[in-house]
Formats: structure tokens, C-alpha cells, sequence
């Protein structure tokens, strides 16, 4: 992956929903869901977003935290030496293995 920025998977913390608007409107963020409330008391509000290491810098402010949940990057490369090679379904006579689904046939029924 030479020349691609490592994106990192944050959770974004405003003071309130107002500063979590503010930081949405100004900023194009690759979120994970909707804002939650944070537990205990305030009015905090968290969302969680996939962002370079670069942005997440940038979103820093008086009324933002940002905390790094893990680096996306090397979590998929990681996951990418899971998938396996070649065509399970190259040879007709052999049922592939691994999960799926087994499902009824439709077209047999009369």
C-alpha cells in the first residue's frame, strides 16, 4: 500500500450535540453509525469515523476530543492474509467448504 494514507478508526467526542453539528457540518467524515450519548453526566455525544491520521489531528478542538480506537489499516491488511486463493467453485463435482448457507431449491418444487 505505498503511497496510501494510513486511515485510523477514531471516536469523536463534542461537548454537546451542538458541537458535534458544528464538527459534521465543517467536516466530511467517513462515520460509523450515528452520534450516541456518552455515558455519565453531561451532554456529551460521541460518533465514530474512519479518517487519516492527518484529519484526525485536524479535528481537535476546544470542544472536540478525538481518541484513536485503532489504526483500519493495518486491520485489513490483517484480515486480507484470511482470504484465501483461487476458485472454490472452479470444479463442479466438489462442494465448497467454509460458511455459507444451504437453500432450497425453488426451481425442483412442482
Amino acid at each position: 500500500m505505498a503511497g496510501e494514507e494510513k486511515i485510523l478508526h477514531v471516536r469523536v467526542t463534542a461537548a454537546d450535540t451542538r458541537a458535534l453539528r458544528n464538527l459534521l457540518r465543517d467536516e466530511r467524515l467517513d462515520v460509523g453509525g450515528g452520534p450516541a450519548p456518552t455515558p455519565g453526566p453531561g451532554d456529551e455525544r460521541s460518533i465514530e469515523a474512519f479518517v487519516t491520521e492527518e484529519k484526525a489531528l485536524g479535528l481537535e478542538r476546544e470542544d472536540v476530543a478525538v481518541h484513536v480506537l485503532g489504526d483500519a489499516t493495518a486491520i485489513g491488511q490483517a484480515r486480507q492474509e484470511e482470504v484465501g486463493t483461487g476458485d472454490r467453485f472452479a470444479d463442479p463435482g466438489v462442494v465448497p467448504h467454509g460458511l455459507g448457507q444451504k437453500v432450497k431449491d425453488q426451481s425442483r418444487e412442482g
